[in-house]
């Protein structure tokens, strides 16, 4: 069967992220600039390849100082990294419209093995 190529439209689509920071309160953000791409060679989503790739100089939390820490040595290292990625090695379907996907996630050049399902 031939294989289907999807990239993730960037200007309809967003990579977003929310952490805790100091234990009670959240922070959200995301990256502005980002590649993204769907592999499949079947009609099940969950045998599909799925990766991206963020440019961390375009983190963006609605908050200067703390997009420049984030860029900054103390976290993303944006002048030796510039990009963080993460390529799917397992998606399970959970019901109907839900996935679990695993996967390696590296930033800074350190890859996390099947990262925890998200």
């Amino acid at each position: 069967m031939a294989k289907t190529n999807w990239s993730i439209d960037p200007t309809h689509s967003e990579i977003g992220f929310k952490v805790k920071h100091m234990m009670f309160t959240n922070v959200s953000g995301k990256f502005k600039s980002f590649e993204a791409t769907v592999v499949n060679e079947d009609d099940k989503f969950e045998s599909s390849n799925i990766s991206f790739i963020a440019d961390v100089t375009s983190i963006d939390t609605s908050n200067t100082d703390r997009d420049n820490h984030l860029r900054s040595a103390d976290f993303f290292d944006v002048e030796n990294f510039a990009k963080l990625s993460f390529v799917s090695t397992e998606i399970e379907k959970v019901d109907e419209n839900n996935f679990k996907v695993s996967g390696d996630f590296t930033i800074k050049d350190v890859t996390k093995k099947d990262y925890p399902r998200c």
